[in-house]
């Protein structure tokens, strides 16, 4: 109903009421950013892990740190679950939030920084030290129109003042964001080529190896080696160095507090290892979920990896159908059996949402189930699971809700696989 009355509202209108309550929010809380160094991360993927790992060098040197993610809200010590189903917070929260960092005594306030929130002016009247752009691929293109007009919208929040830039020079739409001004530019690739082609200061990830105990690679002549998974990881990895840089932190203490870095819940996290592998990820774009297979397949699997079986969905709510067969195929390109179960179906004819999936699965020959009981279908992925078998399940991760016809539902996948798993073998 919302979504229907906002198509008759006139733009400038809109645009005045988004504007409105940031505004209204700095007024109240008396320009909170004014007195805290605030990082904004931008991307399609990896936004979330890059906030986290920021968050986690800025405290262990020494750094008192507020951050909210797609996962948490955080101040100092006290930490708790984002529940609001939604990256970046609306209305006046952002300035309330900046605000209780600044009176906690933070000194640096990391925030992810959606197309979605800029396109709501969310990001208005925030004073950023830092932007920090990870990777565009489509997403939200139906709710921006074009791809275009998404990346505008992350163009838009690079195009605010700030101190310092941090880009993917690996990138396509790099050099797009290296065009907007910033004192300081540092780029990071793992292209040697592309570092020798900018004229900022240049983080390229050498000697690059990937195993089952993490990821190592040198950059800067220090060598890093962190206890997280897959190529990406890499390159999100090389944008906290990069922040890490621009706020001065020599980088050798940068390599020994990473070293330490636990990871980033529900993403490629292994909340069961023996006898087969049970996998959680957040990936819910076509790029992100083959990074995720590749992960798996490559790294985690071991030199004689068994099946994978993988448990998947997509969101409804009208949100980006256009990858839900992208979604199917590239599920049927590296999985042995696929289990297709609801995500976050909202009012979305949850078969429908399903059947678009499937439509992407040319092979015939795949076995292909549909459970739409998300919980069912974990259960019978643990059921079929042989010893050495890896179960993948994506398109969640480690959020506390899933959205139905019905209202919000508590949720986290890694709980109900641990359920299932103890039901089932104890």
């Amino acid at each position: 109903m919302k979504d229907r009355i906002k198509k008759f509202i006139p733009s400038p209108i809109l645009n005045a009421y988004h504007s409105a309550w940031p505004a209204l929010g700095d007024f109240l809380y008396r320009h909170p950013s004014g007195r805290i160094k605030v990082i904004g991360i931008t991307g399609t993927n990896g936004k979330t892990s890059v906030a986290h790992l920021c968050s986690y060098l800025l405290e262990n040197a020494g750094h008192k740190t507020a951050s909210i993610s797609s996962l948490r809200f955080k101040i100092g010590n006290k930490e708790w679950p984002n529940k609001l189903k939604m990256t970046m917070p609306g209305r006046m929260k952002l300035h309330l939030f900046l605000r209780k960092a600044v009176d906690a005594g933070c000194k640096y306030a990391v925030i992810e920084v959606t197309s979605e929130g800029v396109r709501q002016n969310r990001h208005k009247f925030i004073e950023f030290d830092t932007a920090v752009f990870t990777n565009l691929t489509p997403e939200h293109i139906e709710s921006h129109g074009s791809f275009e007009n998404y990346k505008s919208a992350k163009g838009t929040f690079f195009s605010m003042p700030h101190r310092a830039s941090v880009i993917n020079l690996d990138d396509a739409n790099a050099n797009y964001f290296l065009n907007f001004p910033a004192n300081e530019k540092i780029g990071y690739s793992l292209n040697p080529q592309k570092i020798k082609n900018i004229r900022c200061l240049g983080l390229e990830a050498e000697n690059v190896k990937l195993d089952s105990a993490g990821i190592k690679f040198v950059a800067g002549g220090q060598e890093f080696n962190l206890p997280i998974f897959g190529r990406f990881n890499v390159y999100n990895a090389l944008a906290a160095i990069g922040v890490g840089v621009a706020q001065g932190i020599p980088m050798g203490k940068i390599s020994s507090i990473l070293a330490s870095f636990p990871g980033v819940p529900g993403r490629v996290e292994i909340v069961i290892g023996e006898p087969f592998s049970v996998v959680v990820d957040y990936a819910h774009t076509p790029d992100a979920l083959e990074k995720v297979y590749k992960t798996v397949s490559e790294q985690l699997s071991g030199k004689n990896p068994g099946r994978m079986i993988c448990v998947l969905g997509a969101a409804g709510g009208g949100r980006d159908k256009w990858k839900r067969p992208e979604l199917g195929r590239i599920a049927a390109e590296y999985c042995n059996e696929i289990i297709l179960t609801d995500e976050d179906p909202y009012s979305e004819n949850p078969s429908q949402i399903l059947a678009e999936i499937e439509s992407g699965i040319t092979n015939s020959g795949l076995r292909t189930t549909k459970i739409l009981d998300r919980r069912e279908a974990i259960r019978e992925a643990l059921k079929k699971a042989k010893n050495g078998d890896n179960i993948v399940i994506t398109g969640k991760g480690a959020e506390p809700l899933m959205m139905t016809a019905q209202g919000p539902i508590p949720w986290d996948d890694r709980d109900i696989v641990r359920e299932e798993f103890s039901k089932l073998y104890f």
